[in-house]
Parts: structure tokens; sequence; C-alpha cells
């Protein structure tokens, strides 16, 4: 399995006027629901008008305390933006001294992204994936 980087700006929609934004590489996580930031940026951002604290559970199955903001802009480059929250994780940095942030499947799905997994790349999906729920007993 090969890793996905892309490039994404985030921005906070009711923040101080100008918004607040950054522009991050970022890697691709459809194990992770949502857009993933360092705690050590939160601050770079402004007050978001939603702000909650709860637990979070990491790919390591350990149990993080976590800030979850909104609403906020997410636009992955060639890609529509979507409006959704954002969650600030007290993460290390790699041994380049540079965070890795990750793009969860919230952010894929609304912004009508596919993981193309042969060719290691973002494309544009068909649709949204919407089911129908059907009636116990009717096929």
């Amino acid at each position: 399995m090969g890793r996905i980087l892309t490039s994404v700006t985030i921005e906070n929609r009711d923040g101080p006027s100008p918004a607040p934004a950054m522009r991050v590489e970022a890697l691709v996580d459809t194990g992770a629901s949502h857009m993933v930031l360092p705690l050590a940026w939160k601050e770079k951002f402004g007050v978001f008008s939603s702000e909650l604290e709860d637990e979070v559970q990491t790919a390591s199955q350990q149990m993080e305390n976590a800030a979850i903001c909104g609403p906020a802009q997410v636009t992955v480059d060639g890609f529509r933006n979507t409006q959704t929250e954002v969650v600030f994780l007290d993460m290390r940095p790699g041994a380049d001294g540079e965070y890795l942030p990750l793009v969860g499947y919230t952010v894929l799905e609304l912004s009508k992204i596919a993981v193309d997994m042969v060719g290691h790349r973002l494309i544009l999906g068909r649709h949204f994936e919407v089911r129908r729920a059907r009636a116990r007993g009717k096929g």
C-alpha cells in the first residue's frame, strides 16, 4: 500500500476577518474520520465558533484528548471545498521536525473524492454515496 500526500487548505469560517487559513501537505488516511491537525497549530486559526473537547481513539488504539472545532472550510487541491469540523490532536512531529496532518474519509466523501488505490492518487468521484433504506421483509 502506498502513501498519498495532498495539498490541503484549511480555513476558520467564523474566525476573525480575514479568516485565518493554512495550506499544508497532508496524508490521506481512510481510517481517520476527520481532518486531523496538530494541536500546536490550533492558535493559528483563531477562535472557532464551535469548540468541543472530547476523547478520540487513535490508530494505535490509544484514547487521547482532542479539540473538535468548526466550522472550517477544507479544500483539497483540485477538488470542491467542504464545510466540516477539524480535530486538533497532540501530535508528534516526524524526524524532519514537521507534522503530518491527516485527511480523513469525511472530507473525502463531502468533497466527492475517491481514492485510486492502483494509481495511488485522488480522483473525482462520480456521485455521493447515498443509499435508500429498505423496509424489512421487502426485497
